[in-house]
């Protein structure tokens, strides 16, 4: 599911386990996969999750952002390799 692993890494740096941060992040990616709905949308309205990460925390997991940082750099990289 995109964006759980950062959902996973948010609760992990919060101080839960990664078996318990695993199976919080599971349960609602499943649920969302299974068509259960979105799974940011899941996770926000997940007690347990929402004990952990504030709102602007787990926002902030779902940011493309950080993604896209490097990929002038990545492009000019593999373009630069290609001539």
């Amino acid at each position: 599911m995109t964006f759980s692993q950062s959902v996973l890494l948010a609760l992990t740096r919060k101080g839960l386990s990664r078996e318990d941060a695993y199976a919080l992040v599971q349960r609602n990616s499943l649920k969302a996969w299974e068509g259960g709905g979105d799974f940011k949308v899941l996770a926000a309205a997940d007690p347990d999750i929402a004990k952990i990460l504030k709102p602007a925390e787990l926002t902030a997991c779902f940011a493309i952002e950080p993604y896209l940082e490097k990929i002038d750099y990545i492009f000019e990289r593999v373009l630069a390799h290609e001539s």
